[in-house]
């Protein structure tokens, strides 16, 4: 499953649905998909993700969602971390808080 996050002061952002259910969660919603966040909301939904990120960095579980890491391919790259996965939504929740806009989530 992929997952697409929309706002209109930003570019539509793609990705895989456990790093999005996870990154969500990490928000403090419920993960599930669709959704919608208000522009209101959007400042603690940031915070709460900031800091869901550096408590996994300070405990060293930089995890990756497995329906995206490699672990049967002894050839492929390195797995991309979370929180090298949020940065792409991180921006787009700052550009949706200073157009004070909502965002929306589907499959």
């Amino acid at each position: 499953m992929l997952v697409t996050f929309k706002t209109s002061s930003y570019a539509d952002i793609t990705m895989f649905g456990e790093a999005a259910v996870s990154l969500l969660k990490l928000m403090g919603q419920s993960g599930n998909v669709p959704g919608a966040l208000l522009a209101a909301d959007l400042p603690d939904a940031l915070k709460t993700l900031h800091d869901g990120l550096d408590k996994m960095r300070a405990e060293g579980g930089e995890s990756v969602p497995s329906d995206i890491s490699n672990k049967d391919d002894d050839d492929a790259a390195p797995p991309v971390a979370l929180h090298t996965r949020a940065g792409p939504l991180i921006s787009l929740l700052e550009s949706a808080i200073a157009a004070n806009e909502n965002v929306q989530w589907d499959s």
